[in-house]
């Protein structure tokens, strides 16, 4: 049965394959989901470096006296 799901086939240094086949016997996984969940945290990690990018542009121009209080923006 073909799968559902787009594939990617990569190359890898021995080493990084290496460390990979070493995770996937550690926790009883397949080399594919080891990959798949170590791609996934990478995708997470670097989106949380924009955010945080975001945030500290944001803080860095907060201007308390322009700044709506809760009670302006959620009603009293």
């Amino acid at each position: 049965m073909p799968a559902t799901n787009p594939r990617i086939n990569i190359v890898c240094e021995k080493k990084l394959y290496a460390a990979i086949a070493e995770l996937a016997k550690r926790d009883g996984a397949s080399l594919s989901s080891v990959a798949h969940d170590l791609l996934l945290e990478s995708l997470e990690l670097h989106e949380d470096i924009a955010l945080a990018k975001v945030a500290d542009s944001r803080a860095a121009n907060f201007n308390r006296a322009e700044a709506l209080t809760a009670e302006q923006v959620f009603g009293g």
